[in-house]
């Protein structure tokens, strides 16, 4: 931030390495080269920044690119990898959360009336955990507006775009963005949508701005080496025409097990797919979840099958021995009082172990119940159920609210537990 105190040639310097840069990213994204991510080590930050002057645009990893082009400065300190503690390169962490659904009290909790915008203590609590992975992603349920508005909630959703500096700074690496509210602003609001996911340097999964974008994998390579591909689909977009058949991914089996051999093909290490779908405040998961999980955990291509769109935490079970986990529940929501289910999710952690045949599979599965603020209590907050109950204090207040994280308690576990799963195979936090 001190530029103004360097010299002008020093400037003029840093300004051509930027344009040639930004040139060199839109040369990628011509080509369809935007499929990659990654973390940096932050040891290797100087070598990432000398090598990113050689990149073609294609992701390469040994400049650290992400999917917009930069060198994920910084991203590596989420990590917490350093020369005295190497990434173990047999071991990786992934995270998967419930939907961020901005309906307008969400979005005006991060809004200070001037202009600016924090969210910094709406996801305070749960930052640690998200952060803390090696691979955190996020579902971003809605589209952007332009910056300067306006902003609409429900039903036909148009978010702040800046609340992609919240998903940044929480640690979300990548984000899916294929939902029934993908169109709610048309092709325009949904290409504003990835634009600003590329411009903050967050990989983005499920929709597209042309029929290449739609077919590159999407594939994040952690600090490790370990690369994770990300396949998603929606089941429709509320009844909205879809302009071009490209734009949204949907939920044909063959084409899931398309993308995810393409993943493979390209190098993928884990191949996940997540699919918008199921009966939105039912626990149970719909026949059309049910028979793609069959379908999807039948192929050697997929490590892990999970969803969104509920707005209700589903079952976890394992189906041809891979893990499937029917629906995540809400991140951040602020639906009806009669939709308690709403205000409620899990974050999944998946534990991925690499065997001594260079396959990675999944060795432990762990889920930390959270909640978001009660209906009409502002501004909106969320918070694992494990942090608020150490917060609860004595007295009648306190008493009330270990009561409704304790009913909270008792629902998500009735739902994840409810089609057999085995307690012992999966431990809450």
């Amino acid at each position: 931030m001190a530029a103004q105190h360097r010299r002008p040639t020093l400037i003029a310097l840093l300004i051509g390495f930027l344009v040639g840069a930004a040139a060199m990213a839109g040369v990628g994204y011509g080509l369809g080269y935007v499929g990659e991510g990654s973390r940096t080590d932050p040891d290797a930050a100087a070598t990432a920044d000398a090598d990113a002057s050689l990149a073609t645009g294609a992701g390469s990893d040994d400049a650290g690119l992400d999917s917009a082009g930069t060198d994920g400065e910084g991203d590596g300190a989420a990590d917490g990898t350093s020369s005295s503690n190497p990434p173990d390169p047999n071991r990786l962490t992934v995270t998967v959360s419930g939907d961020l659904l901005w309906h307008e009290e969400v979005w005006a909790s991060g809004d200070n009336g001037d202009g600016t915008w924090d969210f910094t203590d709406m996801f305070a609590d749960v930052k640690p955990m998200i952060e803390g992975a090696d691979v955190a992603i996020c579902h971003q349920e809605t589209v952007f507006a332009p910056p300067e508005g306006p902003y609409l909630g429900y039903p036909g959703f148009q978010s702040p775009p800046q609340v992609i500096d919240a998903i940044k700074d929480t640690g979300w690496d990548m984000c899916t963005t294929a939902s029934n509210h993908s169109v709610d602003a048309g092709t325009e609001g949904l290409f504003r949508t990835l634009d600003t996911f590329d411009a903050a340097g967050v990989l983005h999964s499920g929709a597209a701005r042309s029929p290449e974008e739609m077919d590159q994998p999407r594939i994040f390579t952690a600090t490790n080496g370990a690369r994770i591909a990300v396949v998603t689909g929606t089941y429709g977009t509320n009844g909205i025409p879809v302009e071009h058949p490209w734009l949204v991914g949907g939920l044909d089996p063959d084409e899931l097990l398309g993308k995810a051999a393409a993943a493979r093909a390209a190098g993928a290490d884990i191949v996940m797919v997540a699919m918008h779908a199921g009966e939105e405040a039912v626990v149970e998961p719909t026949q059309q979840q049910v028979e793609l999980a069959q379908i999807l955990t039948a192929s050697p291509d997929v490590d892990v099958v999970y969803g969104h769109h509920i707005h209700a935490v589903q079952p976890i079970e394992q189906v041809n021995g891979k893990w499937v986990i029917y629906g995540l529940g809400n991140m951040v929501a602020h639906q009806s009082a009669e939709t308690v289910l709403s205000y409620e999710g899990i974050t999944v952690e998946l534990e991925f172990r690499r065997g001594d045949d260079g396959r990675w599979g999944v060795g432990e599965v762990s889920y930390v119940p959270t909640v978001v603020t009660p209906y009409q209590a502002f501004p909106v907050r969320v918070a694992p159920v494990s942090t608020l109950m150490g917060r609860a204090g004595d007295g009648a207040e306190g008493d009330a609210e270990r009561a409704r994280l304790d009913a909270a308690l008792e629902r998500t576990r009735g739902a994840i537990f409810s089609r057999g799963l085995d307690p012992q195979l999966i431990r809450e936090k």
